[in-house]
């Protein structure tokens, strides 16, 4: 069944052409639409054309030549006449002879067909992370340079482009970082937070989230960075929030958010 917003679970069966007409209709409505997942449907199309771009491996003609001759050499010397008449051990084993070096020779061929096909895959596979770690470094590029734009609402969507990352690099928690301490729009540095509160576990952040707690004047941005640091539960952020109370301009219920914070921390 489609999702309320995207069409990212039908993807797969709309390229693959399983779904039904008014299915596909609705999905090339949805693309026309929907940038998310217009370039949820490109990242797919890459990775189908690297599958489809790996040759079947097939035995060569030389080979398979080499083979079936093999067999029928085999073949004669297995049709000789064999005396049935005090036939001994060794005769047996003789007659087995033949039989056993066809069944190597099969063996070989299965086996070569086997290794040949696993270089394949194991190129394949290569290819798929290459092509992978390219689309990271393209959404990284694109990610900093829309942080660094001069409209203040593409640094926002700059930031919230974070969800592509599982893991970001340290050149984009820098640029976040850079944004919730020193941007000059408060949405821009709430966006900014909101982003770096799911990598808190990070020395970097946490140290980040505790300077900006120093510097931050924004009252909607100062509850956000306390709760954070309380959820962590992180001691070094009890000195900067005693500053506040001291100081004049905090919001009344800045303090009280930092009184109740306090006890909890300890």
């Amino acid at each position: 069944m489609m999702k309320k917003n995207h069409i990212t679970e039908l993807i797969p069966e709309y390229l693959d052409g399983l779904l039904s007409q008014s299915q596909k209709e609705e999905v090339r409505l949805h693309l026309k639409e929907c940038e998310s997942c217009l370039k949820e449907l490109e990242e797919y199309k890459t990775i189908f054309n690297a599958f489809e771009e790996e040759k079947e491996v097939i035995p060569s003609e030389h080979i398979k030549t080499n083979f079936f001759e093999q067999i029928e050499i085999e073949k004669q010397k297995e049709s000789k006449v064999v005396p049935l008449i005090n036939r001994t051990s060794n005769q047996k084993k003789i007659w087995l002879l033949p039989i056993m070096k066809i069944a190597a020779s099969i063996l070989l061929l299965i086996g070569g067909y086997a290794l040949g096909n696993y270089q394949q895959e194991q190129k394949g596979n290569h290819k798929i992370a290459q092509l992978q770690e390219k689309t990271q470094k393209i959404k990284q590029t694109a990610m900093l340079s829309l942080i660094g734009n001069k409209s203040a609402s593409k640094r926002i969507q700059g930031v919230n482009y974070i969800d592509e990352f599982s893991n970001p690099d340290e050149a984009i928690v820098a640029a976040l970082v850079d944004r919730m301490l020193y941007d000059e729009n408060t949405n821009v540095r709430l966006t900014a937070v909101e982003a770096l509160s799911n990598f808190i576990t990070s020395e970097e952040v946490k140290n980040a989230f505790i300077k900006a707690l120093k510097i931050e004047k924004a009252p909607a941005i100062q509850i956000i960075i306390i709760q954070v640091l309380v959820k962590i539960q992180e001691k070094k952020a009890i000195i900067p929030m005693k500053k506040l109370l001291e100081q004049n301009e905090t919001q009344p219920f800045i303090k009280e958010q930092i009184k109740s914070s306090i006890i909890n921390i300890v």
